[in-house]
């Protein structure tokens, strides 16, 4: 009985001593919302869970004002004018292609339209229909394709094989139509990872784009995935591309952070403990994306799709610091990897900032602390 009584005592004094010491070693501790430890991440001016905007990485209010006035009005034109004045060979015309493409395939896959149902999207059609030598139509067309392949149907069957053919004939008319814009042959880039190109087929579509924008971001971090071991690569094949790209990149170009795509792209399905994220690997490619945002523009595009990866793999390796850095950067809007590859990708964003948040204080961190 002694001994009995003497193990009870034990337990009481851990349930008292265990928050205190892993306060002092700077381990978190989950409690809940409403307990006095428990971090909030509104101290710190952070936008509400249910506010985040999940559709881009970053603010592009332009593009947010005609994405709005065209689904509203169901008019093409204001999204044709933004894009005929977008610079051909930059990242922001690859981006806002992609949001006009993605708007319009999701109004089809919400209103498929019937007998007495007009489908969604229609804007595009007409579109298509009345300026069918509009470049920037022509392109939102082919990746409104792709798009829709991927979202409707499953690589390898009929109707995937189908939708993507089309969009292929769609990007070689879009290419035509623009002959310098590299931007037809980034959207090929899908569509050769869906239909597996050969290799040598692949290289060629791949130095169609070098010769139009050697140093694009979004077309690298596309040509990644074919690379990639769960598509039409290997784990080696896919570090030796990004390796070669941040290797040849110029002064101030995010091409620096691809390894770090690379190693997201080959993280396994299992849950990793921290010391993987603080491995030579992790750490090695955490560095040439923490020295590419540092040197990069602040206006670049691309920017907050680094950060946002940044993010995830800083709480991972438990360097809160850094973690809350790249967050005061990006918070309010969650549009990127590897948010976007959740079901629900403001709540997978709210609780890395709620772990950044808790980690940050729990090593003494504070609002006053956090750099301007």
């Amino acid at each position: 009985m002694a001994i009995l009584w003497l193990l009870l005592a034990l337990l009481m004094l851990s349930f008292v001593l265990l928050p205190i010491l892993r306060r002092r070693r700077g381990v978190i501790g989950q409690v809940s919302p409403g307990h006095p430890d428990a971090a909030d991440p509104a101290t710190y001016g952070f936008v509400r869970q249910e506010e985040l905007d999940v559709r881009m990485p970053g603010p592009d209010q332009a593009l947010l004002d005609v994405l709005d006035l065209v689904q509203r009005t169901q008019d093409y034109r204001a999204a044709a004018q933004m894009l005929a004045g977008t610079e051909a060979d930059g990242e922001v015309r690859w981006q806002r292609v992609q949001a006009f493409a993605g708007a319009a395939a999701l109004e089809l896959q919400q209103r498929p339209g019937g007998v007495h149902e007009t489908p969604g999207g229609q804007w595009l059609r007409v579109w298509r229909a009345e300026q069918p030598k509009d470049a920037g139509g022509a392109a939102v067309h082919a990746e409104f394709l792709v798009q829709h392949a991927w979202r409707t149907s499953t690589p390898g069957t009929d109707d995937f094989r189908i939708i993507m053919e089309e969009a292929r004939q769609a990007c070689g008319q879009a290419a035509l139509l623009a002959p310098g814009d590299p931007v037809p042959y980034l959207v090929e880039l899908s569509i050769a990872r869906g239909l597996a190109y050969p290799q040598p087929e692949f290289e060629k579509l791949w130095l169609n784009i070098l010769d139009r924008a050697p140093h694009h971001m979004g077309a690298h971090l596309a040509a990644l995935h074919f690379w990639c071991e769960k598509w039409h690569g290997s784990r080696a094949q896919a570090y030796a591309f990004a390796e070669a790209a941040a290797a040849r990149a110029p002064e101030g170009s995010l091409l620096a952070a691809l390894p770090l795509f690379a190693v997201f792209e080959h993280l396994p399905e299992v849950n990793l403990v921290a010391s993987f994220y603080q491995s030579e690997v992790v750490t090695k490619a955490m560095h040439g994306a923490l020295y590419a945002v540092h040197a990069a523009r602040p206006d670049d595009p691309m920017l907050a799709h680094v950060r946002h990866l940044l993010v995830f793999f800083l709480v991972r390796a438990e360097r809160w610091a850094e973690a809350m850095d790249q967050l005061i950067h990006v918070d309010g809007h969650v549009g990127a990897l590897p948010w976007t590859l959740s079901a629900d990708p403001a709540a997978e964003f709210a609780l890395y900032r709620a772990l950044a948040v808790a980690g940050y204080e729990a090593n003494g961190g504070s609002r006053t602390s956090l750099p301007g």
